[in-house]
């Protein structure tokens, strides 16, 4: 596959225009700052309240209070999470991957905050450790947790194959998605949303720029961790893909459980922390 097809010759200002230097869409000198000196040091007093794990090639549902952490662990061998997060309270104000990816680049990592969607556009969690930051972006281009893919999706997989495969990432969301909220279909498939891939290494090929995946850097021990904004429905699935060296979705990969650690700091330790307002933006009339 080529990266395009030119049909068209270059103007004599070609390189002129190219070499136009670039400008960011969106400075985040003013968003609203993480309390990260104030999270971290409540993150040296949790105690783990309760864990779930997520059994391969599935999905499960976990709720997070406003003002607690939680974390994503490697249990058992490498393996790739996909992420919806929800409000708990509304499930249409949930976790908006392309803004985040805009606000904070395609990986993300400890500072970054996971914003909701319009028309609240809040901070639903914010990343306070991440024991693979040491990776950074490798020569490929690839690095891990990122915002990029949207989840592998029985769609997808017919119109490439011609073939139905229903342990998608999206299937195990959207049956966990509609068992917690009891809504019929299709309205329950509609809140399933672009996710947050955890632990796994992607980027873009630097000569057809298309997404690619490379075997996930986790090892057992290694976990991504969050301080809950707001009440949190969050929803897993532990990718068919396993650690996404060779298939995206597949009964062929070697796939491991991940486990969700819920965490609670010493009372009072963040008494002056607040749940962030949503957007004061309003309509007008």
């Amino acid at each position: 596959m080529t990266k395009m097809l030119v049909e068209h010759q270059e103007p004599e200002d070609a390189e002129t225009r190219r070499a136009i230097k670039p400008v960011i869409c969106y400075p985040t000198d003013t968003l609203p700052p993480a309390d990260l000196a104030g999270y971290q040091v409540a993150r040296k007093h949790l105690t783990c309240t309760s864990t779930l794990r997520i059994p391969p090639r599935e999905a499960r549902s976990f709720t997070v209070p406003a003002g607690t952490f939680f974390r994503i662990v490697s249990v058992e061998g490498p393996q790739v999470g996909d992420l919806n997060l929800f409000n708990q309270h509304n499930l249409q104000e949930r976790f908006y991957a392309g803004k985040t990816r805009a606000l904070h680049g395609t990986h993300l990592s400890t500072g970054d905050r996971l914003w909701s969607t319009f028309p609240y556009l809040r901070p639903l969690a914010t990343i306070t450790c991440d024991t693979l930051d040491w990776y950074g972006f490798d020569a490929d281009g690839g690095s891990v947790h990122d915002v990029i893919g949207t989840r592998c999706d029985p769609y997808t997989h017919r119109l490439l194959s011609g073939q139905d495969y229903d342990h998608c990432c999206h299937s195990n969301l959207y049956q966990v998605v509609r068992q917690t909220s009891h809504l019929p279909d299709p309205q329950a498939e509609q809140l399933v949303h672009d996710v947050l891939n955890v632990f796994m290494c992607t980027g873009f090929t630097r000569d057809t720029h298309q997404y690619f995946m490379k075997a996930s850097p986790v090892r057992p021990g290694d976990y991504l961790e969050f301080f809950a904004e707001v009440d949190l429905l969050g929803v897993l699935s532990a990718c068919p893909g396993g650690d996404c060296s060779s298939e995206h979705s597949s009964d062929l990969a070697t796939c491991y459980p991940l486990e969700v650690q819920l965490l609670q700091p010493e009372p009072g330790i963040l008494k002056d922390w607040r749940s962030p307002e949503v957007s004061g933006y309003h309509h007008p009339d």
